[in-house]
């Protein structure tokens, strides 16, 4: 299996001759403007994909599926809906089918829990997209364990480190976590994604696993970035453990 981190959680997975992009945010810099409730008034994205656009064209060609987990614009954007062939697989939870048809998508699958293509396993995920005020306003969000034969990736999604994230560690033990960093933080309330404690805190649960990070300075509400959490990782010894990917780099995932 393989996984390049394209931009903040826009990823593909490949796993045999089968491409998953997850979470397409394909706009160029600054395409979609400044987030609400943040003082931050930056355009978003801050920075454009690692591709140019005849890249990027030719790469969407070879997806086979797309997994959208929600559909807030760093997850699934205006460019995404405008580039993506309307006949790809659209892979959404139950809760977002009805809009991802009305933009004119014509093979969706929805997932209400597990879900089985080409002989991979997909496993519908909750997490928390914070809590009290801020956590109800980002609304529901949704996450996905991947799995051939014993083989397993947890992608955790826009989710702070919370009691169903570790029972999804505990049940499915995966391999690989690819996690929502960054700790993205608006006025009300705490972060929204994870933070480097959250971090630490997954990685002394569950010693087996790799840790992936995500999310990091794409977009403006994210606090914390690659070389702040580069040196915590190195501070807590989790460094072989926890990595921090630039965007565009593909790792081969081992089992």
């Amino acid at each position: 299996m393989k996984l390049q981190l394209w931009r903040n959680a826009t990823l593909e997975l490949t796993i045999g001759d089968w491409k998953l992009l997850v979470d397409p945010m394909l706009g160029e810099k600054g395409s979609f403007g400044p987030f609400p409730w943040t003082d931050d008034k930056r355009d978003n994205p801050l920075v454009d994909l690692p591709f140019t656009k005849e890249e990027l064209k030719r790469k969407l060609n070879q997806i086979n599926a797309i997994f959208v987990s929600h559909l807030h614009p760093d997850h699934f954007d205006q460019a995404a809906i405008d580039l993506i062939d309307k006949n790809k697989t659209i892979i959404c939870p139950y809760t977002l089918t009805k809009t991802i048809k009305s933009y004119g998508f014509r093979s969706v699958i929805e997932i209400r829990d597990g879900l089985n293509l080409n002989g991979i396993n997909l496993q519908l995920t909750m997490g928390r997209h914070g809590e009290g005020e801020i956590g109800k306003l980002m609304g529901p969000v949704y996450g996905l364990v991947i799995s051939q034969g014993s083989n397993s990736i947890y992608i955790a999604g826009d989710t702070i480190w919370c009691p169903e994230v570790g029972s999804i560690v505990e049940f499915y033990k995966p391999k690989h976590m690819i996690v929502a960093g960054g700790a993205a933080t608006f006025q009300m309330g705490k972060p929204v994604t994870m933070n480097a404690q959250d971090i630490k805190e997954l990685a002394d649960f569950t010693s087996g696993s790799l840790i992936w990070l995500t999310h990091l300075e794409a977009i403006s509400p994210c606090q914390e970035g690659r070389d702040f959490l580069v040196e915590f990782i190195k501070q807590n010894n989790l460094s072989g453990r926890v990595f921090v990917p630039k965007d565009g780099e593909e790792f081969e995932l081992k089992f």
